[in-house]
């Protein structure tokens, strides 16, 4: 993983268009990791369940880089490559994309498959739009409710947003810039007096 920003899609969306009678929709959606980029494809392939084709491809920024696609039952690479090609052109990581088809009666021959994949691709990044992220790692933290208030205050005065689970003890997660992740972990540390273990 490295520590430059990256490109990925702003939100999730979809875009619909017909060719000779087949309906295609592209949805994309950013994503954090393979997992949620599963989820995601089961997802779109549970809601359209009744579609010919559901087509998934995915880039996810991780250890190594993962990016795969399917064909989904269409000729090989005229679906799940051509989808893949645009998250690669578009340099759009973390990103996943799933294109429904519901079959119109017309065979389109695999160059015009290949075309409208990746046209449903191409509207939905545009729908979704792309953006600069910067990379973000996730912090932990479990601590009694003493130290609560001071790590609070750390991730409050470092920006974050943060999420605190009150229950026996209470537990942070919070997004952090990777650029910045280690220095909060130390600083949480200092302030606990190693009470608390990021």
């Amino acid at each position: 993983m490295t520590d430059e920003t990256y490109r990925t899609v702003a939100e999730r969306a979809s875009a619909a268009f017909e060719v000779q009678g087949s309906e295609f929709v592209g949805h994309v959606a950013p994503v954090a990791d393979a997992d949620a980029a599963e989820s995601f494809v089961e997802e779109v392939r549970e809601e359209y369940a009744d579609a010919t084709h559901n087509v998934p491809a995915y880039r996810v920024r991780a250890d190594p880089f993962r990016e795969w696609s399917s064909d989904d039952g269409e000729p090989t690479g005229s679906a799940g490559k051509p989808a893949l090609n645009v998250l690669q052109g578009n340099d759009a990581e973390n990103a996943a994309v799933v294109v429904t088809r519901y079959y119109g009666g017309t065979n389109l021959g695999v160059g015009g498959l290949a075309r409208a994949y990746s046209r449903a691709v191409k509207d939905a990044l545009d729908a979704a739009g792309v953006v600069e992220r910067d990379p973000h790692e996730t912090v932990s933290v479990t601590v009694e409710y003493d130290d609560s208030g001071t790590v609070r205050g750390l991730f409050e005065s470092a920006g974050v947003e943060f999420d605190a689970d009150y229950a026996e003890r209470v537990r942070f997660e919070a997004r952090v810039p990777a650029a910045d992740a280690d220095d909060l972990r130390d600083r949480i540390r200092s302030a606990t007096s190693g009470r608390a273990d990021p």
